[in-house]
């Protein structure tokens, strides 16, 4: 498992710095966006990953690995976004925005190490195509709470589901590099 978590902080470390590196760009112009337009940008995300496994190919010159990044990141923000009150300032500091990232990183890794532990590293005989559907299926199940205006019975939150999705992106991320 040491492999994993080596790898994990690898690919999470290239999305951090594209995320940083946006945000020297644009600012946080991303917290105009509801949590629930943050979770369609992800959709649109992991739905082109599955169009391209399913057509074979892009007419767009990005492959894959950008997408799952940007879920990655995307997912970020939506977290970043339960977070702070609705009168918080749209432009934040980019100190505040990479502290706020490392807390949500440091907690998806630590539910990445819990469950790793106790399904026993199965992710890594899976197809990244049912990576894709499981970032998928996170993802209607994340519109449905949503949609339910965060009420849920018996299921997880929002976050917990922001979370699955990024650790299973990563797990993409891992695999395409391996497969590389």
């Amino acid at each position: 498992m040491k492999k994993t978590f080596e790898q994990y902080l690898v690919q999470t470390k290239i999305c951090k710095t594209l995320f940083l590196k946006k945000n020297q760009d644009y600012g946080t112009a991303w917290r105009i966006l509801r949590p629930s337009s943050l979770t369609d940008q992800i959709f649109i995300k992991a739905k082109r990953i599955r169009e391209i496994e399913e057509k074979g190919s892009s007419k767009i010159d990005e492959g894959i690995e950008s997408e799952f990044i940007g879920i990655i990141n995307y997912c970020m923000m939506a977290q970043i976004q339960l977070e702070l009150p609705t009168d918080a300032p749209l432009e934040l500091e980019t100190a505040a925005v990479s502290k706020l990232y490392d807390q949500y990183h440091d907690l998806t890794f630590e539910l990445m190490k819990a469950k790793n532990h106790d399904y026993g590293e199965a992710w890594r005989d899976m197809r990244i195509s049912s990576l894709t559907d499981l970032i998928l299926m996170k993802i209607l199940r994340t519109k449905q709470i949503e949609d339910n205006e965060g009420k849920t019975l018996v299921s997880e939150g929002l976050d917990a589901n922001y979370q699955d999705i990024i650790n299973y992106a990563v797990f993409a991320l891992i695999k395409l590099t391996e497969a590389g």
